[in-house]
């Protein structure tokens, strides 16, 4: 048997959602790149590395599971990478499509409510106390994802990588989805965007959209404006993955943090308005972030259990 065929006795669910995401788009890009990408070889290279890179840590893990740095590493690794995936997509998204697809997704709201809940929430609420109050709703989702995961990891390593499978699988599908479908997200009606413009119909619905002055006092505006412009990616509003991820993080609570629960999903429901009120996304980026979560937390736990749940755990 081959060293890899080896190997492969060794992955779990994660590996290979993980795997497969790095050579699915390393395909994506070799057939698709077009004039668009214009370093695709090395971001092609990049992505074979990176596999290489996994099956070897994966190996390593299995001949010397004591190792406190290779076990820390094989727990890990998934959210080392997310922020990477996360702001390529950036790069990938005009692969298939010229520009942005704003306009299907604010016609949509605009057919559903008669109006752009996305522009209209802030404008009619526009108090520091208000906008603060969902601006730190909005915020949580980092704390949400960094403090489950701790107290997970803490409470038992098991239930800690079972958390990161399904976190992974839910950011994977976001991630190519916005590959496919870019959305950028209500600030189009407000800033210019390279390479997109909307509709003249759509732009005379709000022609001079600003943030009101008491929204920017606020100290949590002022935090997340400075992210948006650090990390964002152009085009990663459809389904939200704050909204998806979420999900994911009220549904581990619930299941292994039974004194959070129900607060929990009380700032997951203030995190999913938040995302309107604050002009992050449209209310259909959010209907397709609970959709997504709904949809693939029951797929990723039968694939979890299926290819097994999880490496031998991190030494305590």
């Amino acid at each position: 048997m081959t060293r890899v065929g080896v190997g492969l006795k060794h992955y779990l669910f994660v590996d290979y959602a993980t795997q497969g995401y790095l050579l699915l788009v390393a395909v994506l890009v070799l057939l698709f790149h077009g004039g668009t990408i214009p370093h695709w070889p090395l971001l092609i290279g990049a992505h074979l590395a990176g596999v290489l890179l996994l099956h070897w840590l994966i190996l390593a893990t299995a001949r010397s599971p004591q190792r406190a740095a290779l076990a820390f590493l094989r727990h890990f690794y998934p959210i080392l990478l997310y922020a990477g995936f996360y702001r390529e997509v950036g790069e990938l998204n005009q692969m298939f499509v010229t520009g942005m697809l704003d306009h299907h997704v604010i016609r949509f709201d605009q057919w559903l409510f008669g109006f752009q809940p996305s522009l209209d929430l802030m404008d009619r609420f526009p108090s520091t106390w208000v906008s603060e109050v969902f601006y730190v709703s909005y915020f949580s989702y980092y704390v949400m994802i960094a403090g489950v995961g701790l107290a997970l990891f803490l409470q038992d390593r098991r239930q800690f990588f079972h958390f990161v499978s399904v976190v992974s699988l839910v950011f994977y599908c976001c991630y190519l989805t916005y590959i496919f479908y870019p959305v950028i997200g209500p600030r189009v009606f407000y800033s210019e965007v390279l390479n997109y413009a909307l509709p003249a119909d759509l732009q005379a619905l709000y022609p001079a959209v600003t943030f009101p002055t008491s929204v920017q006092a606020g100290l949590f505006y002022q935090i997340m404006d400075m992210v948006y412009a650090t990390f964002e990616p152009s085009g990663a509003a459809f389904p939200s993955s704050h909204v998806a991820v979420a999900i994911v993080t009220a549904t581990f609570s619930w299941r292994y943090l039974p004194r959070i629960r129900v607060l929990h999903w009380v700032v997951v429901v203030m995190l999913s308005i938040s995302t309107v009120y604050c002009r992050y996304h449209y209310v259909a980026d959010v209907l397709a972030g609970a959709l997504t979560a709904v949809v693939l937390i029951p797929i990723a736990e039968r694939l979890y259990r299926r290819y097994g749940e999880s490496p031998t755990p991190a030494p305590n």
